[in-house]
């Protein structure tokens, strides 16, 4: 595959003569459409007051200028609407139907309301009512497929206003005020067409305009389309493209033919990228994703780009990148083109070489991220220096942006019921570089619908493998996220998943996480024969490093219930194990959390020998902040020994020691540092997974 550079800095590109002055007719339906705000309701008629948002509907076939429409009004009236306007598209350019719950979780984001992640739909609808209710903003439901899809996210507030875009009627939303849209009037129809071709071969020939126009209909994607056939032949009169269209033996909609003549006029690799950006995944295309698409260049990729925005095939988008929107009257006429061009091969080879691609960069993505890692650093100078980030903020912004495009082709991954190994590879990386540049927490909606993507796919197909990893995974967000008891049925599910699978695997790492949500929900018994069941299965398979592991794990449960002789025995056995696997580091956090425990059963001198122990394990493992963290339980140790100026001279040490690290760290420039017992908290070997 063509290697594609990232490239944050680019300039925008430049837009196609019809994005540009003012919008044009329409000033019929514009008057309509604010009269409308103003006009009495049912509720109002019949004495009650209206208890939800008015809404108005703009119809029109595809095509017909009804989502600029709906803009242009939205921009006239925004003033009346001090808390804001929020967009949102209902359907995917190939129509099928944004779920609901990725809606309302969208306008909850732009709210600056976190939801719960993992939500239901109903839950995420009521919290968007909810967010809703105090304000007076404005909703665009851009390309609804149906009046459920509007109904579910009506605020319960009269202030607010809906302007909603749709093909027809929205049956069963009460006192919906429709605007039905046709064609442009005849003047403005040809007035979007002399944008393109100039004043003078329209003044000369003002009839074949107003006959093109009427030909086309007057719908403005098709007049866009002729506008830019003409601009890109300055030579041809207006009404040779008028006797083109005419005599066309086809006589399917306008815009259908126009496209085809538009299409049939570009050069063949102009024209085969244009049919195969049809593939790409919702959201906008990118010069990245057509250079993937069509396996050319990154730099011809943006040369055609900026021909096919030039013909009115391509729209700039609004993205913080140099991006393109397909106009979602076009996506279905350019997918049936590059089905009956292409040969089914050829778009499934596109098609595999965007998602590899796209798990390339992933990877740069996260590995920007790893600044620390020698293992990163080489991995990243490993990588052609096109598909490196400048940046890890680069690579975020990048993320961020692209995030949409990402997820669609996740779902795209996995559209046909199969987990092949890029669908696999793509999901995994996705997940990383979410988790590595946004947090588990922040990621978390985003990580519930990858997961479940792959839980759906294997219940479907009967993978009890997949599910078994599927489920784990969900469960670890439900655990990172609040949702323990969630989690806790999720790992049982994952259980039963595992050992149908006979996954070893999947099974111990169950067992493990059913004691760890136990544990978290305070059921220490519970807990410690969990991992006990878990030990057993890691004894079996002679797994010891694992083993010793969960040792630290089975005593840590058994000291938060006070059980501290079990807990010693256990940190002892761990002890043994780390020893036996000649892990200085693993060995020295055993010993610093066996005198813990001392501590906590009321043994300072036997703490006092374990302490001193465990600092030499960290020395050798050369932990400096562990060795501080020791340093400052040896002085507590002391003061309750009688003996204070020893205390205090190992809470200088480990002060020194701090500071030390702190000088020489990565982020220590400039920085102060103030130490406290906090800063130093030795965390559990058992936390270490």
């Amino acid at each position: 595959m063509t290697d594609q550079a990232v490239d944050q800095e680019e300039a925008r590109l430049s837009e196609p003569p019809a994005q540009e002055g003012h919008f044009l007719g329409r000033t019929r339906e514009l008057k309509e459409l604010r009269a409308d705000i103003e006009r009495t309701g049912l509720d109002t008629l019949a004495g009650r007051k209206a208890p939800r948002a008015r809404v108005l509907l703009i119809a029109g076939r595809p095509g017909s200028g009804r989502t600029a429409l709906a803009e242009e009004f939205v921009a006239q009236v925004a003033q009346r609407y001090p808390d804001g306007v929020f967009r949102a598209r209902l359907s995917d350019p190939d129509g099928t139907p944004v779920p609901v719950e990725r809606t309302a979780r969208e306008l909850l984001t732009a709210l600056g309301t976190r939801a719960p992640a993992g939500a239901a739909e109903d839950e995420l609808t009521e919290a968007l009512r909810t967010a809703l209710a105090p304000r007076r903003v404005l909703l665009l439901l851009d390309d609804a497929t149906g009046a459920e899809q509007v109904d579910a996210l009506l605020p319960d507030a009269p202030d607010c206003l809906v302007v909603a875009v749709s093909r027809g009627p929205l049956t069963g939303i009460s006192d919906v005020r429709p605007c039905t849209l046709g064609g442009l009037d005849t003047k403005s129809a040809v007035e979007l067409l002399t944008r393109y071709t100039g004043s003078v071969r329209v003044t000369v020939d003002p009839r074949s305009a107003e006959n093109l126009a009427e030909i086309c209909a007057g719908q403005p994607a098709a007049l866009t389309l002729a506008g830019g056939w003409l601009a890109a032949r300055p030579q041809t009169a207006v009404s040779d493209l008028a006797k083109r269209l005419h005599s066309d033996p086809d006589d399917g909609p306008a815009l259908a033919r126009v496209l085809t003549l538009v299409h049939d006029g570009l050069p063949a690799s102009t024209a085969h990228m244009l049919r195969l950006l049809s593939q790409a995944p919702a959201g906008p295309v990118d010069a990245h994703t057509a250079s993937a698409l069509a396996g050319c260049s990154l730099k011809a990729a943006h040369t055609v780009l900026r021909e096919l925005a030039a013909l009115g095939l391509l729209r700039p988008a609004r993205s913080p990148l140099p991006e393109y929107d397909i106009p979602g009257c076009l996506h279905p006429l350019l997918r049936a083109l590059a089905e009956a061009k292409e040969r089914p091969a050829e778009l499934q080879l596109a098609r595999a070489r965007l998602l590899e691609r796209d798990v390339r960069l992933l990877q740069s993505c996260r590995a920007s991220t790893e600044t620390d890692s020698p293992q990163a650093r080489e991995k990243l100078q490993a990588l052609p220096p096109g598909l490196r980030f400048p940046s890890p903020r680069a690579a975020a912004e990048w993320l961020t942006a692209r995030r949409p495009a990402l997820l669609a082709a996740a779902r795209l991954a996995v559209a046909d019921g199969e987990l092949d190994t890029l669908a696999r590879r793509l999901m995994s990386q996705l997940v990383r570089a979410m988790v590595a540049h946004f947090g588990t927490q922040a990621a978390a909606p985003d990580l519930y619908g990858i997961h479940g993507l792959v839980l759906d796919v294997a219940e479907r197909r009967g993978l009890p493998r997949e599910k078994a990893a599927a489920l784990l995974n969900l469960g670890d967000v439900d655990a990172q996220t609040g949702r323990t008891r969630d989690a806790l049925a999720r790992y049982r599910a994952a259980l039963d998943a595992g050992r149908e699978a006979n996954d070893p695997y999947a099974t111990g790492r169950a067992m493990e996480s059913v004691g760890g949500a136990h544990q978290e929900l305070g059921d220490h018994d519970r807990a410690a024969d969990w991992f006990g069941r878990a030990l057993s299965q890691r004894l079996a398979r002679g797994e010891r490093a694992e083993a010793a592991r969960l040792y630290g794990r089975i005593a840590t449960a058994h000291t938060y219930a006070g059980r501290y002789g079990e807990g010693l025995r256990n940190w002892r056995a761990a002890l043994a194990g780390y020893r036996k696997e000649g892990d200085v580091a693993a060995h020295a956090r055993a010993l610093s959390e066996l005198a813990r425990v001392q501590e906590y059963a009321g043994r300072p001198e036997e703490c006092l020998r374990t302490c001193q122990e465990a600092v030499e394990w960290a020395r050798r493992a050369d932990d400096t902040r562990l060795q501080a963290a020791l340093q400052l339980r040896l002085a507590d140790t002391l003061d309750r020994l009688g003996d204070p100026t020893a205390a205090r001279l190992h809470r200088a040490a480990a002060e020194r020691m701090l500071e030390e690290e702190a000088a020489t760290g990565p982020a220590a420039e400039g920085r102060s540092v103030k130490v406290d017992a906090d800063a130093c908290e030795i965390r559990s070997a058992s936390d270490e997974d």
